[in-house]
């Protein structure tokens, strides 16, 4: 398997992002500086004598957001060296997984799974609009994953057996949660999907979710499909049989079931 690196991430976009070169009239010998326009957080004015540095600018990069760093790469050269430098050690230590829209298979995340153990961030890259299968399986040790605007949906086994995961940030655009997404997702207590526009959860997309106490669902959805709250006993009451094996009439007064019970939690 070829090293994953930043510099081998292919269609990064940005938008609207524009580049000028502001000249430093009060200090020609800083040469020129590079501004980014067009993005929610712009990147500081930097002389170029800075990029020089690497003592600072190894201070610099520690304290800035990894969503700021992967536009910071897109300024110029100087830019991409020092962002690039600083999440491929990220990736290479294993501290990071970077979501880039591929699938992962499942030979392929088995055996990665004890790197993927190490992972306490989640980076995405610009323009993703799918959270790849098997991406972030196995990564036990990650607390929080918040999945930017644009993407759509969640593939399968994304984030199973992330057993500290406590918060997801899910975003407006989603539209479907496939199998086993959050399976033996232990630690998560709360999914807020309100504000979404999911119309589907895949079989046992929450199955083993132990601590799941609350959910919210929007009015788009309208399907759940085979064994999705299996084990979630603080979230649906053992009274509702959640295995209803593959009964399709049985399957949807489940679906059905479960969705009323979903909605009235969240409209006491």
């Amino acid at each position: 398997m070829s090293k994953l690196t930043v510099t081998n991430f292919k269609d990064i976009a940005i938008g609207n992002l524009t580049i000028d070169k502001d000249e430093d009239n009060d200090h020609k010998s800083r040469s020129s500086s590079y501004i980014c326009r067009g993005v929610p957080q712009c990147v500081p004015i930097i002389p170029s004598f800075f990029f020089t540095d690497d003592w600072r600018l190894g201070l610099f990069v520690e304290n800035v957001p990894l969503d700021m760093l992967t536009t910071m790469r897109l300024l110029c050269k100087d830019w991409q060296r020092v962002a690039d430098r600083f999440i491929d050690g990220k990736i290479e230590s294993g501290e990071m997984i970077v979501v880039g829209g591929n699938d992962i298979s499942g030979k392929e995340a088995w055996a990665v799974r004890e790197r993927r153990s190490l992972a306490t961030q989640v980076v995405f890259l610009l323009n993703v609009t799918k959270v790849g299968d098997r991406v972030c399986s196995n990564a036990s040790n990650l607390a929080v994953v918040e999945i930017p605007e644009g993407v759509e949906s969640i593939g399968v086994c994304a984030f199973y057996h992330c057993t500290s995961l406590t918060t997801v940030s899910f975003p407006t655009s989603l539209r479907s949660i496939a199998y086993g997404s959050f399976q033996f997702c232990s630690s998560l207590d709360n999914v807020d999907l309100l504000h979404t526009q999911l119309q589907e959860l895949g079989d046992c997309a929450f199955w083993g979710c132990s601590e799941l106490k609350s959910m919210t669902i929007p009015d788009s959805l309208q399907k759940i499909g085979n064994d999705v709250f299996i084990y979630c006993l603080k979230l649906v009451p053992s009274h509702i049989d959640v295995d209803e094996g593959s009964d399709s009439d049985a399957d949807d007064a489940v679906t059905h079931e479960v969705i009323a019970l979903l909605r009235s939690q969240q409209n006491p």
